[in-house]
């Protein structure tokens, strides 16, 4: 079982990714429950903005960044400095949804990373994009 916790920047009810389904060194692939939006971290009057959506897609790209650090070894640090081409199916969600997200390495360096995302609901499409991640303890101006 993967310690999800760990591997984020976020406690409690901010931890949105339940489990990794799978991974390898270039993608994973993750499932969460929004459970009752009227309880979502990120809801606003019971509903969920398809905004919060890139939030998922975040948390599955950390989640991959801990799971590739050395063994016995803290995930660095990232900060999302850019989302770019994200293409929302909808406007909010209404009701819990039961999420598949998967996050793709596209590019990187010791600066940081891109991935490509997508969050679905069974098999209809909800988000996707490309995020830029920037690792400021490289000393690089972020």
């Amino acid at each position: 079982m993967i310690d999800i916790d760990s591997l984020v920047p976020h406690a409690g009810a901010m931890v949105l990714i339940d489990e990794v389904v799978e991974h390898d060194g270039q993608r994973i692939r993750c499932r969460a429950a929004t459970g009752p939006l009227a309880d979502h971290p990120l809801g606003r009057k019971g509903r969920l903005p398809a905004t919060a959506l890139a939030e998922y897609g975040a948390q599955a790209m950390a989640v991959h960044g801990g799971l590739l650090a050395a063994a016995g070894g803290r995930p660095r640090e990232g900060r999302l400095v850019s989302l770019a081409e994200l293409n929302l199916a909808v406007s909010e969600l209404e009701h819990p949804a039961e999420l598949n997200i998967e996050a793709e390495r596209i590019g990187g360096s010791a600066l940081g990373e891109i991935y490509r995302f997508k969050v679905q609901d069974g098999d209809r499409s909800l988000a996707d994009g490309r995020a830029t991640v920037m690792f400021p303890d490289t000393g690089a101006a972020a």
